[in-house]
């Protein structure tokens, strides 16, 4: 199942689609803007039609940040306050020029309770993000910086993971580190390496793995 057919528009109804088309908006970012005022997020609910937008934590003490989320084509936010309906102390920028669909959230709401199309698609891509905060928990906490490197290229060329197939295609190195919860020198010594190893190639942002059996000798994960 690709992950735009979680999208909530796919599959529905001509009559819910002419609804939802009413209540939505097209909004445009540029590459690098800081999105949303504060509390925004408690008003509007997003769709991602094309780009990349980043949510992600920052320490103002040290400046360390952590990527949360890197939301694509067919992803949507703020899944948590949708649910819960209180503020969420998390950030946004868009990695690169975006375009997304604008929802009132409390129209959302309402579709939740009370159309079963909707929710076929809403919930399964919500657990999709459940799973994928899962899995970071995780990995910062079982996992070397090498081993969570190792294992997002292998993840990066599987269709099947829905969250993070073609997911580091173009990003810096410094994005790259903020998804594994590190800083760039330590992916670049890594890659370099791994590139030294014969085991993968990196050219104008690039990646390609050229040796999948020795990179998953590397870890124990799978």
């Amino acid at each position: 199942m690709s992950k735009y057919e979680l999208l909530p528009f796919s599959g529905l109804d001509e009559m819910t689609v002419g609804e939802i088309s009413r209540h939505t908006k097209r909004i445009l970012f540029k590459k690098g803007e800081t999105l949303f005022t504060q509390g925004e997020l408690m008003h509007y609910f997003y769709i991602v039609l094309r780009g990349k937008i980043k949510s992600y934590q920052l320490n103002l003490k040290n400046a360390k940040e952590q990527t949360i989320f890197i939301f694509r084509e067919g992803d949507m936010f703020d899944t948590i306050v949708l649910l819960d309906g209180k503020e969420h102390d998390i950030m946004y920028e868009a990695l690169e020029e975006s375009e997304v669909l604008q929802m009132p959230i409390e129209f959302v709401r309402e579709l939740i309770s009370t159309n079963k199309e909707f929710n076929s698609k809403f919930f399964p891509y919500l657990a999709q993000q459940m799973r994928q905060m899962e899995e970071l928990a995780t990995d910062l906490s079982l996992y070397s910086t090498s081993e969570r490197l190792i294992k997002l290229l292998l993840q990066n060329l599987d269709p099947n993971n829905i969250m993070k197939y073609n997911l580091i295609q173009g990003l810096s190195h410094t994005e790259i580190a903020k998804l594994i919860g590190t800083v760039r020198h330590v992916v670049e010594r890594h890659l370099k390496a791994l590139k030294e190893d014969g085991v993968i190639e990196v050219k104008n942002k690039k990646l390609q793995i050229l040796d999948a059996r020795k990179l998953l000798d590397k870890i124990n994960l799978f």
